[in-house]
């Protein structure tokens, strides 16, 4: 690999006009990524991407636990999960995302990475700090969240279910047959999600 990269290093010193000497370090790694054009991604970023995605996931696991037990029982009786956040994430790559995220099949131990995007202006979902935790409860719902995506309309403004109602899925909206939907926020969890003009698809850098 190191060696492929040298050669990319040299073809580009060798194709391009003479250079000043302090634009080019003794790194090659370092070398090859400022080469790059904007916006590819390269395996280093891709790693640390997906390390702080598993990170981010993990991390909204164990706070949605602390505050509604049920959760937990509840993802592990599901055929999967999917966790996303609007913050904690350095965004490297360009394309207006406001959140990333993966999906876990249970069955599987498959993991999917995911982009969330706002495709509506003026909702103000993005510039807050929200996690959201999807549960899907069979693998029919699963599957179509990953290959087929996921979009809120202008107006999906959900009230979670009540402590009692939907036993394990107290806390979370029900979003669609078999699949429900928490909102962690700064405060605890949310009552109201409110994930209008929000749509999730996968993201092709990560995969």
């Amino acid at each position: 690999m190191k060696a492929r990269l040298m050669m990319f290093v040299a073809a580009l010193c060798l194709a391009s006009p003479p250079l000043a000497a302090q634009q080019w370090s003794w790194d090659p790694m370092k070398d090859v990524e400022n080469a790059l054009p904007q916006g590819v991604p390269n395996e280093g970023k891709v790693i640390q991407a997906r390390h702080q995605v598993r990170e981010m996931a993990q991390d909204a696991l164990s706070s949605l636990y602390e505050i509604a037990p049920g959760a937990q029982r509840a993802i592990e009786r599901s055929a999967g999960y999917a966790v996303f956040s609007t913050f904690g994430i350095k965004l490297f790559f360009a394309g207006g995302t406001t959140g990333k995220g993966m999906v876990v099949n249970q069955m599987t131990g498959r993991q999917t990475f995911m982009q969330m995007a706002q495709v509506q202006g003026g909702l103000g979902f993005g510039v807050a700090k929200n996690r959201l935790i999807f549960v899907f409860a069979d693998e029919q719902a699963l599957r179509n969240f990953i290959n087929q995506g996921w979009e809120f309309g202008g107006q999906a403004n959900l009230s979670a279910m009540a402590s009692g109602q939907g036993s394990m899925f107290s806390g979370a909206a029900s979003v669609a047959p078999g699949v429900y939907l928490y909102q962690l926020t700064e405060t605890g969890l949310s009552a109201t999600l409110t994930v209008s003009g929000t749509k999730f698809f996968k993201d092709a850098d990560l995969n």
